[in-house]
């Protein structure tokens, strides 16, 4: 009888639903008392566990204090970070970390971080990876173990 609205967001935000019921469920928290804890509505809880709601960065922290667990860890889920950043993820997790900005504002830098890393990588990829290839291929490799080159005997 129950609908299945779960891909009106997006597979990533299915996956942070399922992730955050177990993560309450082993914590042995009712979907009420998390909310209360991380200072949300009831209803809006369970639309994010249900993959109908995607939880701004605040939100998923809130829920992450109140549930014991690592922020980063819900951001990955939600797809704001990406597990393979590096080093990069301190920048992200220092821009979601600030209470100086508007959920906006945190959306917009992590926008903008996001493209210089793509455009740098763009740029860097190009330029160095067509020279090495064209010089390989236009250049035979010399060997000094030819044998028509080191031989001269007639006989």
């Amino acid at each position: 009888m129950g609908r299945m609205a779960k891909g009106k967001v997006g597979k990533t935000v299915g996956s942070l639903g399922d992730y955050l019921k177990e993560q309450r469920v082993s914590a042995r928290l009712s979907l009420r008392q998390l909310a209360d804890q991380a200072g949300v509505s009831n209803p809006y809880l369970s639309q994010i566990e249900r993959g109908l709601r995607k939880p701004s960065a605040e939100v998923l922290q809130q829920i992450a204090k109140a549930l014991r667990i690592s922020a980063e860890q819900l951001y990955i889920r939600a797809g704001i970070l990406s597990p393979d950043d590096g080093v990069g993820g301190s920048v992200e997790l220092a821009i979601l970390g600030d209470t100086g900005l508007t959920e906006r504002q945190k959306q917009s830098l992590l926008d903008v971080y996001a493209s210089f890393l793509a455009l740098n990588a763009a740029e860097a990829g190009e330029p160095e990876d067509e020279p090495d290839a064209d010089d390989a291929d236009s250049a035979p490799i010399p060997t000094e173990n030819d044998p028509g080159s080191t031989t001269t005997n007639e006989g």
